[in-house]
C-alpha cells in the first residue's frame, strides 16, 4: 500500500499532504487512552507534592527531601531523547507501552518504599518511565494525525494540564488526609492499567525493526550533559554556593559531555539526537521558544501558590482552585486557536501572540502587592493563561511539522526536552531570585538578627505556621514574599520578550495534512489515514 511523499518548501520529504477528515471510532479511543497516560505523567507531581510532609513525618530524612524530587527529574530528563529514539527505531507502541509499565513498576514501588533511600531509588524507576509518557503521547498524535488536523485536539490537551493543575493538589489532599501517603502513588495503578488496555487493544501501528545499533556513546554523553546540567541547577544556590567547586565542576562537566555528544553525533551512523533536524530554521527557533516558555512558565508558577497562600490568606487544599482563571482561559484559547489551525493552516500569529501575552501577563503579576485582591490576580493570570493556551501544543505542532517522519520520535523528545530543562533553569534561578530578595526585605524589616533566623526557612515556610507568629513579623513576612514574587515575575518578563523575539522570525510553512495539496487521482478508502491503522 503505496502513497506519494510531498516536498515542503524546505525541501525535506513528507507524508501525503492531504486533510483526513473525520478521524475513526479507533483513532479518537487510542487518544482517549493517550490523554491518561499524559494525566499520569501531569498528575504524579502536583499529588506526590502535597504528601510529601506526610512522608517526611513517617520515613524521615528530611535532608534528603529534595532528592525525591530531584531523582524522579533527572531521570525523566535524561531518558526523554532516549525513549524518542526508540520509538523511531523499534515502533512507537511497543516502546510506549514499556514506558507505561515502568513508570507502574515505580509507581508501586514508590508506595511501598520503607525508607527516604529506597523511595529515592523507586521515584528514579519511576521518572525513567515518565521520560517515555509525554514523548510517547505526543510521537503517536503525530503519526496517527496529520499537523493541519491535530489543532482540533489542542483543546483536549489544554484540559488534561488543567486537571492536573487543579485536581492535583486537591486529590493529594484528599488521599493523604483520608487513604494515607502511599496511595498517592498507588493511584496511579488504575490509571495506568486503563490507559495499557485501551492503547493495546486500539492502537495499530506498522511494526518494525531497525538493523542499525543503538548509539551507546551519544546516549551516554548525553545522559551525562542533562545530569550535570539538572544537578546544576538544583543545587546551586540551594545545596552549594553558585561559586562553589561543586557547582563550578557540574559546569565543566555539561559542557565537556555537550560538546563530546556533538562530535560523536556527528560521525555516527544513527544518531539518538540526528543534529539534522536542527538544520531546519523552524525546529531550531521552536526549541528555543520552548526552553524560554518552560523557563517563565514552570519559574513563574511555582511561585502563584506561595503568594497567594501566603499574602492572601487562602487555603492550601484549595491552591489548585485559585488557578482556576488562568488554566480557564488557557484551555479556552488552546482550543480556539486549534480549530482555526485547522481550518485556516495559520499558526504563526498564533506564537507571536501567545508570546505577547505571556510578556503582558507577568509583568501584570510584577505589580501585586500585599493589597492585591484575589479577583485582580485572577485577571492577570487569564493573561498569562490566553498566553501558554497560544503556545503549548502550538509550539510541539511545529516542531513535529518541521522535521521528517523518521525523526517523528526524536523531533517531539527534542521539543520536550529542551522545555523540560528551560523549567529547570527557571524554577532554579527564579528560585534564587526569590529567596534573596525575601531574606533582604525580613532583614530590612525585623532586623539583621531577627531577618537572618527568619530566613532560615525563607521560601519553605509553612502557610499556616504563619498564624501563630506576632503580627508584625507576619506583616514582614508578606511583604517579604509579595516582593519576592514581583522580582520573579518581572524577570520572568523581561526573558520572555526573547521568545516574543524569536517567534518573528519563524517561517509559515503549511502544515501537512491539508487540503491544498490534493492527491490528482482519487485514494482507496484504506489510505486515507497518514498512518495505516492496521498492519
Amino acid at each position: 500500500m503505496g502513497t506519494s511523499r510531498t516536498a515542503t518548501p524546505t525541501g525535506e520529504a513528507q507524508e501525503p499532504a492531504q486533510s483526513t477528515g473525520k478521524q475513526p471510532a479507533s483513532v479518537r479511543t487510542v487518544l482517549f487512552a493517550l490523554m491518561i497516560a499524559m494525566l499520569l505523567a501531569m498528575l504524579d507531581n502536583m499529588i506526590v507534592g502535597t504528601a510529601m510532609p506526610t512522608i517526611v513525618g513517617e520515613l524521615g530524612g528530611l535532608s534528603h527531601l529534595s532528592w525525591v524530587v530531584t531523582a524522579y527529574t533527572l531521570a525523566t530528563a535524561a531518558s526523554t531523547p532516549i525513549w524518542g529514539k526508540l520509538g523511531d527505531m523499534y515502533g512507537r507502541k511497543g516502546v510506549f507501552l514499556t514506558s507505561i509499565v515502568i513508570f507502574l513498576i515505580g509507581s508501586a514501588l514508590s508506595g511501598m518504599a520503607q525508607d527516604m533511600s529506597q523511595l529515592i531509588g523507586f521515584r528514579a524507576v519511576q521518572g525513567l518511565g515518565a521520560g517515555g509518557l509525554m514523548v510517547g503521547v505526543m510521537a503517536i498524535i503525530g503519526d496517527l494525525i496529520p499537523p493541519r488536523e491535530r489543532g482540533k485536539y489542542q483543546g483536549m490537551m489544554a484540559g488534561v494540564m488543567a486537571v492536573a493543575m487543579i485536581g492535583g493538589p486537591l486529590v493529594g489532599g484528599t488521599i493523604t488526609d483520608h487513604l494515607g501517603w502511599r496511595w498517592s502513588f498507588y493511584i496511579n495503578l488504575p490509571l495506568g492499567a486503563i490507559a495499557l488496555i485501551a492503547v493495546g487493544a486500539v492502537l495499530h501501528l506498522p511494526k518494525k525493526r531497525s538493523e542499525t545499533r543503538i548509539d551507546y556513546a551519544g546516549a551516554a554523553l548525553l545522559t551525562i550533559g542533562i545530569t550535570s546540567l539538572v544537578l546544576l541547577t538544583t543545587w546551586g544556590g540551594t545545596e552549594y554556593d553558585w561559586l562553589s567547586k561543586q557547582i563550578v565542576g557540574l559546569g565543566v562537566l555539561a559542557v565537556v559531555a555537550l560538546v563530546a555528544f556533538v562530535l560523536v553525533e556527528r560521525k555516527v551512523s544513527d544518531p539518538v539526537v540526528p543534529l539534522r533536524i536542527f538544520r531546519n530554521g523552524n525546529f531550531s527557533l521552536v526549541t528555543v521558544i520552548g526552553f524560554l516558555v518552560g523557563f517563565v512558565m514552570f519559574g513563574s508558577m511555582t511561585f502563584l501558590p506561595l503568594y497567594q497562600q501566603t499574602v492572601q490568606g487562602a487555603s492550601a487544599t484549595n491552591s489548585g482552585l485559585l488557578l482556576l482563571p488562568m488554566l480557564l482561559s488557557m484551555m479556552a484559547v488552546s482550543l480556539v486557536a486549534g480549530r482555526v489551525t485547522t481550518t485556516s493552516g495559520k499558526y504563526k500569529i498564533f506564537v507571536t501572540s501567545g508570546g505577547a501575552l505571556i510578556t503582558v501577563g507577568l509583568f501584570l503579576l510584577s505589580l501585586m502587592d500585599t493589597t492585591t485582591t484575589r479577583f485582580t490576580s485572577g485577571l492577570y493570570m487569564a493573561v498569562l493563561g490566553a498566553g501558554m493556551g497560544f503556545l503549548m501544543q502550538t509550539t510541539m505542532l511545529i516542531a513535529q511539522n518541521s522535521v521528517e517522519l523518521r525523526d517523528m520520535g526524536v523531533g517531539s523528545s527534542s521539543a520536550t526536552l529542551f522545555r523540560t530543562i528551560g523549567g529547570s533553569f527557571g524554577v532554579a534561578i527564579m528560585g534564587a531570585v526569590f529567596a534573596d530578595q525575601v531574606k533582604s526585605t525580613m532583614i530590612e524589616k525585623l532586623g539583621a538578627v531577627a531577618g537572618q533566623k527568619m530566613t532560615g526557612g525563607g521560601a519553605q515556610m509553612d502557610p499556616k505556621a504563619l498564624t501563630k507568629l506576632p503580627a508584625p513579623v507576619k506583616d514582614a513576612y508578606a511583604h517579604a514574599v509579595a516582593n519576592g514574587a514581583h522580582q520573579v515575575f518581572l524577570w520572568g518578563a523581561l526573558i520572555s520578550v526573547i521568545g516574543f523575539a524569536a517567534a518573528w522570525f519563524l517561517k509559515e510553512i503549511p502544515l501537512r495534512g491539508g487540503p491544498a495539496a490534493k492527491p490528482t487521482e482519487p485514494e482507496a478508502p484504506e489510505e486515507r489515514v497518514a498512518v495505516p491503522e492496521a498492519v
